[in-house]
């Protein structure tokens, strides 16, 4: 019996070994735990940006800092994730303005037709822009980094190959790429991303205007056949942070934080202009997806009814007691600085 017992220690302890190697030690030594929301899917570049800075904490950390991924709306909702960080639901979160664009009025302004080229142009200038003017639209957290989509494109069931095309047509879209549908004459329907592959399915939006990973990453190629390349407005995203929990943290894990704030910027930025790349090439060579490119002429004809939005923006910030004027001319020189870089 002595010896059944000490074979059974033995072979717990024997156990615990294993997987005391088998795991990282931050795993399981961890000082400290943050809990990270996501409203959008794993497969996204939200989410990615996100494992991406759980990764480089934890090791710039030595294992201090453990990040908890919560992505899917698992944790905080997109609509709920400010309310939720602020009071402390998860410690940190990504939301994306363009989702509540009366809340996030100033910073929303990369929602504005500005002929940003790309999202690493985008991201920097998202970044700039709130390093100039710090909104109080994000005073009750703690900003750790922000970036934005590429430009958005249409992507639809059906072939866009002029204005009159889309004439009253339900597409996705929200926050200024849905105004910039309005202007256009489409039927902009605001709703979550992961819902808009079921309403393309019953045909109760005929398309959607946004960046184009979305045709690999949430299989939208699938269904939407053609897309029409406009390379209008980008999509603006912020990472926000608890601000108990921020004060409580130690000086050296706040600095680590603070060193990946604009490297988290430009690589998101990089990683989605590559990513926009791969995910065109795999729609049109495995899912037989066709680009249409539209003349200068078209073009021009686009943006040419897109000329009250800049005034309606500066009229909506002058309301909000803040100068939309200077605002805009800053944010116009910042896009020009980051282009010639």
């Amino acid at each position: 019996m002595k010896k059944e017992i000490t074979f059974s220690l033995a072979g717990i302890f024997a156990l615990f070994l294993i997987t005391a190697i088998g795991y990282p030690i931050h795993a399981v030594a961890a000082d400290l735990q943050l809990n990270y929301a996501n409203y959008s899917p794993a497969s996204t570049f939200p989410c990615t940006q996100m494992e991406r800075f759980k990764t480089e904490l934890e090791k710039r950390t030595a294992g201090k800092v453990k990040v908890n991924t919560f992505p899917g709306g698992t944790l905080l909702q997109t609509k709920s994730m400010y309310d939720g960080i602020a009071m402390g639901v998860a410690d940190i979160g990504c939301l994306c303005m363009a989702y509540q664009p009366g809340r996030f009025l100033v910073t929303n302004s990369l929602g504005l037709p500005l002929g940003i080229p790309n999202a690493r142009v985008g991201s920097k200038v998202l970044w700039d822009f709130w390093m100039k003017f710090k909104p109080k639209e994000f005073d009750k957290v703690k900003v750790l980094t922000m970036f934005t989509s590429a430009p958005t494109n249409l992507m639809s069931t059906f072939p866009i190959k002029t204005i009159q095309d889309i004439n009253g047509v339900s597409i996705r879209a929200s926050g200024g790429a849905a105004l910039i549908l309005s202007k256009w004459g489409a039927n902009a329907v605001g709703m979550p991303m992961p819902a808009t592959v079921e309403a393309l399915q019953k045909g109760i939006v005929k398309g959607l205007f946004s960046s184009l990973e979305v045709m690999k990453d949430l299989n939208f190629a699938e269904t939407c056949k053609y897309v029409t390349m406009t390379n209008t407005v980008v999509y603006p995203f912020a990472v926000i942070m608890n601000k108990r929990k921020w004060n409580a943290l130690p000086d050296d894990i706040k600095k680590a934080i603070d060193d990946l704030s604009l490297e988290q910027v430009t690589w998101t930025g990089d990683y989605m202009d590559r990513h926009i790349i791969e995910s065109m090439e795999w729609s049109k060579k495995d899912q037989n997806v066709q680009v249409i490119t539209l003349t200068q002429e078209q073009l021009d004809a686009w943006n040419g009814r897109l000329g009250a939005l800049k005034q309606k923006w500066v009229d909506d910030v002058d309301k909000a007691g803040l100068s939309g004027e200077t605002m805009l001319k800053e944010l116009q020189n910042i896009v020009q600085k980051n282009i010639a870089m």
